[in-house]
């Protein structure tokens, strides 16, 4: 987790990071947050996913609006209805309790609006060396499911979940897998990332 830490900022949003246009909020915390000490008039914030990178961020709404878990956000140049400023990007271990039981939640209605992005991984998934084969990165993934894949592929590539799971016999469900691994690159488990920018 260590070497991950550098990567974020609460402060500001980073340079060097791919920005997110849109996001969608895992909790709101009106009075900001409890165990910061300091004035009694905390600022608002809300800590949202970013939908295109997946990326975790903590974002100060406009004077007056109320957010809700599951909402979606704008956050880019344009006008923004909601989002006054993003504040930056937080780790996974700095997300409230509300946050982290919302966030696969979260994550299955950002498969869901665009399952074509998440399933273009079974698709063109490659060996990372002899030995082991990039689809190997998926919890739960061993050689049998790794071969059922790469056989079943080879004849046409997988149009979305349901034709994975259908192609694919006792495989376990594809899109939970893919949030699985999403969680593991979000806590910096792995060097290797898959969807997480």
């Amino acid at each position: 987790m260590e070497q991950n830490q550098q990567h974020y900022s609460s402060e500001g949003t980073d340079r060097d990071q791919p920005k997110e246009e849109n996001a969608i909020i895992l909790d709101y915390l009106e009075h900001g947050y409890p165990f910061e000490s300091g004035s009694t008039l905390k600022t608002p914030i809300a800590q949202a996913l970013g939908i295109a990178h997946l990326t975790i961020l903590e974002l100060v709404p406009k004077k007056g609006v109320q957010l809700q878990p599951h909402q979606e956000v704008y956050l880019g140049e344009g006008k923004r209805d909601e989002i006054h400023h993003t504040k930056g990007r937080i780790p996974l271990d700095r997300l409230t309790s509300t946050a982290r039981s919302e966030l696969p939640h979260v994550l299955e209605k950002v498969i869901d609006k665009d399952p074509a992005k998440f399933i273009a991984f079974f698709n063109k998934a490659q060996p990372l060396s002899m030995r082991m084969h990039q689809l190997e990165l998926l919890p739960g993934m061993g050689k049998k499911h790794m071969w059922e894949i790469l056989e079943a592929r080879k004849e046409k590539p997988f149009a979305d979940f349901e034709d994975l799971k259908a192609r694919v016999k006792l495989l376990p469900n594809p899109k939970q897998t893919v949030i699985k691994r999403i969680l593991l690159e979000m806590e910096g488990k792995d060097k290797h990332k898959i969807y997480v920018s």
